[in-house]
């Protein structure tokens, strides 16, 4: 592993195991900040000196938490997908009508996107290839949890008559449209998270937006 070890940064932690009570959260930042360094710098770029450093800490205490970059990338994407798992299973429980549902669906998956302290989606869209086949397998099966609902809400509304020119591939298409918008939204240039999945639903379903929020 490049870089095992790095030099003191500013007001950098004390060597030596994380105090009772401090592991929890220097993890949690350990996480945060590698994920933004791998989205803007790349996971083969990023070096442990540049975590450590981002976390303000010495080597030593980023190893208590993680023996390898390689096991930080497999926990931002796990815990990202966990947590919209968690947040869209809890809007598919909700009795609203499949319009709606897909509506909902598409505003969490947009500010699970574009949000500025999120950065998973990118790194799992981006670095997939970079994960071990082990973590990918643990991945895939919480994909494939967040690709249910959106199957049973597509399959909704494709049975209620309102999407009118319905096809096999409508949650590839969707997605792919979605995930493109980390490329382009720049936050405060016309249109909040909000405004934007009105727009999508819009494309999405070709029809006027009283239909939208039936």
């Amino acid at each position: 592993m490049p870089d095992a070890a790095v030099h003191a940064v500013p007001h950098a932690k004390k060597r030596g195991r994380p105090q009772k009570g401090e592991g929890g959260g220097l993890r949690a930042e350990l996480i945060e900040k590698s994920a933004q360094l791998f989205r803007t710098k790349g996971y083969e770029n990023t070096t442990v000196r540049d975590i450590a450093a981002a976390a303000g800490i010495q080597a030593g205490s980023w190893f208590y938490h993680f023996k390898t970059k390689q096991e930080i990338l497999a926990a931002i994407m796990e815990q990202g997908m966990q947590r919209s798992l968690t947040e869209i299973e809890a809007i598919a429980a909700e009795p609203l009508s499949p319009s709606a549902m897909l509506h909902r669906l598409v505003e969490a998956h947009l500010h699970t996107l574009l949000a500025p302290d999120h950065h998973f989606i990118a790194v799992l869209l981006y670095e997939w290839r970079s994960l071990d086949e082990a973590s990918r397998e643990r991945i895939t099966a919480l994909k494939d949890r967040y690709e249910a609902v959106w199957d049973d809400a597509i399959a909704a509304l494709h049975h209620s008559g309102v999407w009118g020119v319905p096809s096999q591939f409508d949650r590839l298409l969707i997605f792919g449209a979605l995930n493109w918008t980390v490329q382009w939204y720049k936050p405060g240039s016309g249109a909040d998270v909000a405004e934007l999945a009105q727009q999508a639903m819009r494309f999405i379903l070709r029809t006027p937006a009283a239909v939208e929020a039936q």
